[in-house]
């Protein structure tokens, strides 16, 4: 599992608004980064950038070998097109075994195709940097709210592939965890009893201090 304060190897192809500030964010928390762009003028938009940058293509092999791909932990592929971007995603998971893989796109109509391929995709009016750092480090926690006193946290996890599978109501921890919804194909549900956990859904969880902590044994021992 990859913790925020445990450095990864991060691919981001495209350095427009949205590949920019991924990098620049994942840079400053310590992350090794590569950024790959076709224009070098958009290599501009890294004003606070400590990682590497290629001018180039983000599916091509040359490019990728120097990009490190090969020993890469996640890739994003968010240029401003979608075939671009899904082809990176491709070759990123299927030659190079990178685990965490996602595409950025913008007619939502192919992100059933694009799912049945095993690829998350993140449609345009949907796309947050917070969004993709989740699908790029899934083992992250990311909490979303905390309550004045700071004792009571909603915290967004993704399922991990271990326990894909498993009926939902298996998430609750005792008093301290509580499974209160999930987001699947873009849909959030908040009756959960009866399903089944699959790949890719995201999770929001209602838990007090001492159940962040179970849930990192929860999530963090199953998917390990």
């Amino acid at each position: 599992m990859v913790w925020s304060d445990k450095s990864v190897h991060i691919i981001v192809v495209g350095c427009g608004r949205v590949g920019s500030e991924l990098a620049m964010e994942l840079s400053e928390e310590g992350h090794s980064v590569v950024v790959i762009e076709k224009k070098r003028d958009s290599l501009r938009r890294l004003t606070h950038f400590h990682g590497k940058t290629i001018v180039g293509s983000g599916f091509d092999r040359d490019v990728l070998f120097q990009a490190e791909a090969a020993s890469a932990d996640a890739l994003a592929a968010v240029t401003s097109g979608d075939n671009t971007n899904i082809l990176c995603a491709r070759i990123a998971r299927d030659h190079y075994n990178i685990k965490n893989v996602v595409a950025r796109i913008y007619d939502p109509a192919r992100a059933d195709i694009y799912m049945k391929l095993g690829i998350p995709t993140v449609a345009t009016s949907l796309w947050t940097t917070q969004q993709v750092k989740r699908w790029m480090l899934p083992s992250d926690d990311s909490i979303e709210w905390t309550d004045s006193a700071n004792t009571m946290h909603l915290v967004e996890r993704i399922v991990p592939d271990a326990l894909a599978g498993k009926p939902v109501t298996s998430f609750h921890v005792g008093e301290n965890v509580r499974l209160v919804g999930l987001i699947r194909a873009g849909q959030a549900r908040v009756n959960v009893e009866g399903l089944f956990a699959q790949e890719d859904d995201v999770l929001e969880f209602l838990v007090n201090n001492e159940g962040l902590r179970d849930l990192h044994t929860l999530l963090g021992t199953s998917a390990s």
